[in-house]
């Protein structure tokens, strides 16, 4: 497979934490990233209409908002709260001028994962008349078994394809990130599978690290790890996605370091390892 090119990096704000929002654009840009994925945080006291101004003006493509979802909740007044709050993720990504929000759908460890899914998919439901309204996808993604408990009842791309299958829409479909997914033996099918429907709307990309310190802020640069980000990009690209590849890394180690030298070892990695 041939090495992929920077046209088609993208990098979510957390990546590079410590940087506020305008310091990641103008250094983003600088190393020849053309995608960004901006998480809520990185817009707080500027709000979206303006961090999409900045992020336009540096030439920079925005990819998604990050990160809606959290639907599961015992009480009926906790899930009405989440779908409020989801409503108001999908006007900000709007204002921002973001095609997409990223979907954590959530779980509650107060009851079973059945209950929790029927849940996120009445949660969608909710929020979904509104992303149709101002043009904004909902990409669900799924996560590793160990967030299971409390962050999310979608834990396979199959369970991700069947919630996105149930409503039919073009703007549902799945947001695949290798950190949750390498270790599925059914994920090569899977992928098939979601990119047949249509319903692939993106790629993250980071590693595994074998000797993991920390099951949140741990993940690895791409090539620290354990995970074939080639043969998985090339399962993805042989559905015909053809859009950006999105760094997506918490880690506590790479964040104390200089973000300058985080940058240029993530583009040089997501060259030689993506």
């Amino acid at each position: 497979m041939e090495n992929i090119t920077l046209d088609r990096c993208c990098i979510h704000t957390i990546t590079t934490k410590p940087w506020g929002l305008s310091e990641a654009v103008e250094n983003y840009a600088a190393a020849g990233v053309k995608g960004i994925s901006v998480w809520q945080n990185a817009t707080e006291g500027i709000g979206p209409h303006r961090a999409g101004e900045i992020i336009r003006a540096a030439g920079l493509e925005i990819v998604s908002y990050v990160r809606g979802g959290f639907f599961p909740h015992t009480s009926s007044a906790g899930r009405a709260q989440a779908i409020d709050h989801n409503r108001k993720l999908l006007e900000e990504a709007a204002a921002l001028g973001a095609p997409m929000i990223v979907l954590v759908c959530g779980a509650s460890p107060d009851q079973s994962l059945e209950t929790s899914r029927d849940q996120i998919r009445e949660g969608i439901a909710a929020i979904l008349p509104l992303a149709e309204k101002l043009g904004v996808k909902l990409a669900i993604e799924p996560l590793h078994p160990m967030y299971a408990a409390d962050r999310s009842a979608i834990n396979t791309m199959a369970q991700a394809n069947d919630m996105a299958e149930h409503f039919k829409s073009p703007f549902v479909g799945v947001a695949v990130d290798v950190y949750h997914l390498w270790w599925d033996g059914d994920l090569e099918k899977e992928i098939a599978r979601c990119g047949a429907n249509g319903n692939l709307l993106a790629y993250h990309v980071c590693d595994w690290k074998v000797n993991t310190i920390d099951l949140l802020n741990d993940r690895g640069l791409m090539g620290e790890g354990c995970i074939d980000l080639k043969k998985i990009r090339g399962w993805v690209e042989a559905t015909g996605f053809n859009g950006f590849c999105e760094v997506e890394i918490f880690s506590n180690i790479h964040w104390a370091k200089d973000q300058h030298l985080f940058l240029s070892e993530v583009t040089e990695s997501f060259v030689r390892t993506v």
